[in-house]
């Protein structure tokens, strides 16, 4: 993937977990990942981004 686009799905990604909070984001990125046929490999740092994201949430409320 090139820098470009990895940082457009992560965008992606941090305003999808601010917009549904899921409760699983493991699940939430294989869902994501299926979805919009993101190539393998980025399962788990795409799940940090959620859950960093999610841990921003949190702090805030």
């Amino acid at each position: 993937m090139a820098k470009r686009s990895h940082n457009e799905v992560k965008d992606s990604l941090k305003e999808l977990t601010r917009i549904f909070q899921p409760k699983d984001p493991r699940k939430f990125v294989r869902e994501y990942i299926r979805k919009y046929r993101i190539t393998g490999g980025y399962e788990d740092e795409l799940t940090s981004v959620v859950e960093n994201e999610l841990g921003k949430i949190n702090s805030v409320s």
